[in-house]
Order: C-alpha cells, then sequence, then structure tokens
C-alpha cells in the first residue's frame, strides 16, 4: 500500500523538475480554479493575509464574471471546509431548491408525456431558488477574515472592464447558443452571432449587481431590488417562484459523508448530492480488490474501473433524493456486508456486463429489505465548474458550484447581467421516484468537492464537473494518487473513462488504441458525443491541491487541460 512518505516524494521529485504543466507549488497558500483570473482573484486574497476561506468567496465571485455560462449569481452548490483551528470539517449545502409552488407533475405536458429536455431546461419551472450567495455569506461570516468590500473587487473590476473572450467561451456559444434567451442573447451575441475568442466583452449590468453585493451583503440576492427581478424574470418564463421561495432559503451546515480508502479518510457531501456517496461506494468496492496490479494503461484496469463506477451509479440513481421526503439507506450502502455483496457481482472474465441496483435496505438497520425500481439516469447537465483553496493555517476550502447546463435555463435576469440555473432538471421528469419533483425539495445532485485526510490532517483536496461523469473523474485521480502513486499533474491528466448502464463508454484522448479495442471485444460500445453536449474536451476538469504537512507545508497544486484555468501559489 502507498504511503503518504511515498506520496510526497514522488510529488517532491516531480514539481522539482519543468516537467508539470498547468501546475504550481507554494508554501504560504494555493488556489486552483477552471479560469486564470479566477485563480489569481483568491491568490490576491492569500497575499493581502487572507485565509483560504477569503480566497474561496473571491474565485467564485470571479467565476461569476469570467465562467458565467457554467456558475455565478444563480448558481447552487457544495461548500467542503475544513478549520484547522477548530479542527473540524463541514459541508455547506448551498444547493439549489425548488419553490414551494412545484408540483410532481411541472415536467409532463398536457398528455401526460414528459417535455423534451430542451424545452423544459430552459422553462421557467427548471428554475431553482439559488443558494450559492448564501453558502459564501456563510462562509463570509464563520470562517473569513477579509471585509466582503476586498474580496468581491476583483470580480468587479473583471465585470466593468474589457474582459478577453476565452476558448471556453467561444467553444460554448458555438455549441449551446441556441440555449440563451433574449436577454443573455443582447450580451453574447449582440450582433446577431456569437461573440469569439480575441473579443472582449464588458458587463456593466453584472458589475452594478457585485456593487449592490458589495454595498448591501449576500443577502440582497433574496430580498430587494435583486430578487423582484428574478422573480420577474422566472415567472415571465413561466416559473412559480415567489419572493418568499427566496426570503425562506437557507443553507444547511452538515456533517460530511465520510469514508475511508487504504487508510485515508475521506470528506465529501452526503446527499442530496449522490456523488459522495457514489466515489465512497466505488472505492470501497476497489478496497477489496489490486487494482495497482494491472498497468495504469491496461483494458484490465479500465474494465474494473468501468463495473464499479456501473455497480455505484445504479445504486446512486435508484436510492438517492433528498433525506427530508424520503427515507434513505446511506448506511446501508455502505455497509461492509453490502459492498462484498455487490464486489462478489464483479466478472473476472474479458465480458462487459450490465448492472441493476441492489437492496441495502436489508444492511440499514431495523430495516427489511425493500423493493425498488431500477432507474437510469443521465439528465444532468455536464457543466458545472469546481475551485479550492489551501492557507498558510492549513485551512482548506472546497467548492462545486453550477446552474447545470450550459448557461443554464437561458434565462438573464434583465438589468442585473447574470445567467438562472436549470437545476430542477435534475429531479427525474416522471413522478413517483425517490428524486420526482415536489416543492421546497432539492434534486439529487453529483457534486463531490472532496478532502482526504491522513491521522487527521488534510494532505490532499479535488472535485470536478461534468454531472454523473463528477463520480468517475473524482474516483479515478483519487485511485491515481494512492494506488499508482502518480505525480499530481499526471494523475488529473492521466485518460479517463465513464461507461452508462447500456455499456456506452466515453472515453478522452490518450487511451491506446490496443486498449480500445480489447475493450470493444469485451462489448464496450465507445461514444465520444458527448463532445456536442459539453464544451469540454475530457470527461470532468479537476482542479486539485496537496498539502505536505512535513516539508514546511509545501503545496502543490494542478489544473485539468479542457478549460483555461490554473493552479497558483504563494
Amino acid at each position: 500500500m502507498t504511503s503518504i512518505e511515498d506520496i510526497f516524494e514522488v510529488q517532491k521529485k516531480h514539481y522539482s523538475t519543468e516537467n508539470q504543466t498547468k501546475g504550481d507549488t507554494g508554501s504560504y497558500g494555493m488556489v486552483a480554479s477552471a479560469i486564470e483570473e479566477a485563480t489569481h482573484a483568491g491568490n490576491q486574497m492569500l497575499e493581502q493575509g487572507g485565509n483560504a476561506f477569503d480566497a474561496l468567496i473571491a474565485v467564485q465571485l470571479a467565476l461569476s464574471v469570467v465562467e458565467g455560462m457554467n456558475t455565478g449569481i444563480g448558481a447552487g452548490g457544495f461548500i467542503v471546509c475544513h478549520d484547522r483551528k477548530k479542527q473540524e470539517t463541514k459541508v455547506i449545502n448551498a444547493h439549489s431548491r425548488s419553490p414551494a409552488e412545484l408540483g410532481p407533475e411541472c415536467f409532463l405536458d398536457e398528455d401526460g408525456k414528459v417535455i423534451p429536455f430542451d424545452k423544459r431546461s430552459t422553462h421557467g419551472s427548471s428554475v431553482g431558488v439559488p443558494g450559492i450567495m448564501k453558502g459564501l455569506g456563510h462562509l463570509h461570516e464563520e470562517y473569513a477574515t477579509l471585509p466582503l468590500e476586498t474580496l468581491i473587487e476583483p470580480a468587479i473590476s473583471l465585470a466593468e472592464s474589457e474582459f478577453p473572450v476565452n476558448s471556453l467561451w467561444e467553444r460554448t456559444l458555438e455549441l449551446f447558443s441556441h440555449r440563451l434567451g433574449e436577454e443573455a442573447r443582447k450580451k453574447f451575441m449582440p450582433d446577431g452571432k456569437p461573440v469569439k475568442q480575441g473579443d472582449t466583452i464588458v458587463q456593466p449590468e453584472l458589475a452594478r449587481t457585485l456593487r449592490i453585493i458589495r454595498d448591501e451583503g449576500f443577502d440582497s440576492i433574496y430580498e430587494g431590488e435583486i430578487a423582484d427581478a428574478i422573480v420577474d424574470a422566472v415567472k415571465e418564463q413561466g416559473g412559480v417562484m415567489t419572493h418568499q421561495d427566496l426570503i425562506n432559503y437557507h443553507v444547511k451546515i452538515e456533517t460530511p459523508l465520510w469514508t475511508k480508502y487504504r487508510g485515508f479518510d475521506i470528506a465529501m457531501p452526503a446527499p442530496p448530492s449522490g456523488g459522495g456517496i457514489a466515489v465512497a461506494q466505488q472505492l470501497k468496492i476497489l478496497e477489496g480488490l489490486d487494482i495497482s496490479q494491472y498497468d495504469p494503461h491496461s483494458p484490465e484496469k479500465y474494465h474494473l474501473l468501468a463495473q464499479t463506477m456501473q455497480l455505484a451509479l445504479a445504486d446512486k440513481n435508484t436510492h438517492i433524493g433528498d433525506s427530508d421526503f424520503h427515507e434513505l439507506p446511506i448506511d446501508g450502502l455502505l455497509h461492509p456486508d453490502y459492498i462484498d455483496e455487490r464486489r462478489s457481482l464483479i466478472s473476472t472474465e474479458d465480458r462487459a456486463r450490465i448492472y441493476m441496483h441492489g437492496d441495502p435496505w436489508k444492511y440499514q438497520e431495523g430495516r427489511d429489505g425493500v423493493s425498488a425500481v431500477d432507474r437510469y439516469v443521465d439528465n444532468e447537465g455536464f457543466e458545472t465548474t469546481h475551485f479550492t483553496a489551501v492557507d498558510q493555517w492549513g485551512n482548506v476550502a472546497a467548492c462545486t458550484s453550477s446552474i447545470e447546463r450550459i448557461y443554464g435555463s437561458g434565462i438573464m435576469v434583465p438589468g442585473h447581467g447574470f445567467i438562472m440555473n436549470n437545476d430542477l432538471t435534475d429531479f427525474e421528469a416522471e413522478p413517483g421516484q425517490v428524486n420526482e419533483p415536489d416543492g421546497q425539495k432539492y434534486p439529487t445532485s453529483s457534486k463531490c468537492p472532496t478532502i482526504l485526510f491522513h491521522e487527521g490532517r488534510p494532505f490532499f483536496t479535488l472535485g470536478s464537473p461534468g454531472a454523473q461523469t463528477i463520480v468517475a473523474s473524482v474516483a479515478q485521480t483519487i485511485i491515481n494518487i494512492i494506488d499508482y502513486n502518480m505525480p499530481l499533474d499526471e494523475a488529473i491528466r492521466e485518460p479517463r473513462i465513464y461507461v452508462t448502464r447500456d455499456l456506452e463508454t466515453q472515453w478522452q484522448d490518450g487511451l491506446d488504441d490496443d486498449v480500445l479495442e480489447a475493450m470493444k471485444r469485451m462489448g464496450y460500445h465507445f461514444d465520444q458525443s458527448f463532445k456536442e453536449q459539453t464544451a469540454d474536451t475530457r470527461i470532468g476538469d479537476i482542479q486539485a491541491i496537496m498539502i505536505d504537512q512535513s516539508d514546511a507545508h509545501k503545496l502543490y497544486g494542478a489544473a485539468d487541460s479542457p478549460r483555461p484555468g490554473g493552479a497558483e501559489g504563494v
């Protein structure tokens, strides 16, 4: 088993060379995000004496300007934060929640048929009450040290200056400009054509909104002028959100879902995020196997990953929802006997299999086995963003936030310059399931900001966008570090796969041709059509930081390659 000493010996050797790309080292702090300007905004806070929580707030606010197609003021998300002084790790659940008047049949037409995704996801009924600004408000009040006016200044500056259109903006508009509503088209298609790389964007309406937040606080999104504009914009597109829905929104401060993998403790969000439970279950199944016996580029390794991924996602899609509405078999899903049962299904033969959900209820204390309908879910939007920060005191903050689909609902709030989410399409469109629509309910998410610990001290934090592929990206990167002892940036760049329930297999460039051919012979159907559904050219977009507590608090950061981001150390 790889030891913590082995892990950091590899990092030291690798980062002392010129091998790494989009990576950095630091001693006093580190920020990693998907957009360079946002990373720099976070690092400015560290340079001014702020902590990791200050940096995280500054990054999210900056991303609201420079990655507004994926996140922003109208977003929801999850934040995992470790307070070194208190020796406490918490999850801030700032996920979008449905309006009180939303009903189970909201995504059905008059004939009771499911409304096509593109239509329902750009309708006002797809918009959830956004939580990320409330999440930042709690983070600022409880953990941050710098004043809000300092944290928000980089974002205001970016919004009111000429921001150069980057490759991500160009790709997303080429593929998804059809999702933009009238107000958003004025901004991003000023002459009827999408802006392109080399053009510039100025966002004065968004700058004005950020100044209101600076002067009145994060709650200004939920009451007052901005709240009025949100409600009007959503209702104009057929939604049912009210002022009371905004006023009633509160973040939840939750205990993380904890699991252990090969001696390391891992903290992730619990439901309504299903990402944590699916990553945990996949790792626990693998813990009873020796994946490192296979070459990291071998078909045997990818075949094993494909099977554990299917087992975990089948359970996640069937059993996970909002625990305020349904009892969930969390203990059963991670019970050692249930993990053994699921592991026993793995085939050692060179043949792909389709896996259904299991019955974790028989391992849930006080419950007998129950029947459940197997669900195949693939309705989450691919686009999200992840970012993370670490400071000189050992605090760690990691956030995954999203407006769900690229450009969310397409509904830009007039006069305020931000796009509302379509998070409610993460509900099952057909009622009758654990994850069915209802009022004041969280849809199931796959977001999975993650922190790994060794002997109670954080040493690795990571996360990714990508809907259900988040589970694949996070789990495979952890495996690359712990089982294969790779340098951080190589662990991130290592080709990943994602397998759906019908064996459709997405893969990244760099996977050897002989591996592809071997897996095709096993029965996997290789498909890269996901590139038509996302602007990313890879599965996920990992942002990560490693903390070597034994070496004068040495930090190693790395960012994935699809987006114009990076890691920056102090």
